[in-house]
């Protein structure tokens, strides 16, 4: 009889084993084996072992793109983490109005696809059509050049917060909704208000959600790669081909059709995700304890 139900249970588990080895565990395998090859003019196809992950950790360009999407991370996610809690905390409270029509304008700008919205941004920091440039012309005010050099990441930060702070503000608001009533009783005995069980009771239990959204915000920011890429046609001379790391392996193998080094660098920027997202889990946790 245990058996059988074993046997039941496995076959409910299977349609996704098949998917997560297909999708997933061969395509690694598939570019791991490629990235230990690489393609001569003379000679063909020839085994190089750790030469291309060898090229990868001394390549500039790369270097430049991780350096670039860690400043990113530093300055974007801090600020979106910080709207959602903001708009959580909000919702929360119940002394908002229509809070469902609010709620669901926040969140909405998740719901279009990020092709779309980087488009729409696109059309709007335009420095000679976009409605930005009319308006401070407008106002007698000098036009920023939004998608210059010196403003390029701030404006791709712009649209990736814009995109994703309503996300983040659902799995908070969700967390909050989680939290035991007798913790917000106990905290009106002892005279506690609105604010003050804000601060010492609902940020406290929302650590687990934040280190959530903050790993998500990690594996995001280090796999930018929608936003730079549309903007490139926009600002071709301020987005190059190795901007971020993800933009510079796509480059290497659909551009340049060097896949073996693609590869290589999509494995080296899988390990930087993975540190990066353990670092962070282990800080919050030494912080805690």
């Amino acid at each position: 009889m245990n058996t059988r139900r074993a046997r039941i249970g496995y076959l409910f588990v299977a349609p996704f084993l098949i998917v997560f080895v297909a999708m997933l565990v061969v395509p690694l395998a598939y570019a791991g084996y490629l990235s230990l090859f690489r393609e001569q003019l003379i000679g063909g196809v020839t085994f190089a072992g750790l030469d291309n992950y060898v090229r990868a950790l001394t390549d500039e360009r790369l270097l430049d793109g991780v350096l670039r999407v860690a400043g990113f991370f530093l300055v974007q996610v801090p600020i979106m983490l910080l709207l959602a809690l903001v708009f959580a905390l909000a919702l929360d409270s119940g002394m908002l109005w229509l809070s469902r029509f609010i709620r669901l304008g926040i969140f909405l700008p998740y719901a279009v696809p990020s092709v779309v919205a980087a488009l729409m941004w696109g059309y709007l920091y335009g420095q000679d059509f976009g409605p930005i440039t009319q308006l401070t012309e407008a106002l007698g005010l000098p036009a920023p050049n939004l998608l210059g050099e010196d403003l390029m990441l701030g404006s791709i930060a712009n649209i990736v917060s814009w995109e994703f702070t309503g996300y983040n503000m659902i799995i908070l608001y969700a967390a909050l909704r989680a939290i035991p009533s007798e913790l917000f009783e106990a905290a009106a005995v002892d005279g506690a208000g609105a604010w003050r069980t804000a601060w010492s009771v609902k940020i406290p239990a929302l650590r687990p959600a934040l280190l959530l959204t903050l790993i998500f915000s990690v594996i995001g920011s280090f796999q930018l790669f929608n936003e730079p890429q549309l903007l490139q046609r926009l600002a071709p001379n301020v987005i190059d081909s190795a901007y971020t790391p993800n933009l510079y392996a796509y480059s290497l193998a659909f551009t340049s059709q060097d896949v073996n080094y693609a590869a290589a660098v999509s494995f080296l920027l899988g390990i930087v995700i993975v540190v990066v997202s353990y670092t962070v889990q282990l800080a919050v946790t030494r912080r805690r304890t």
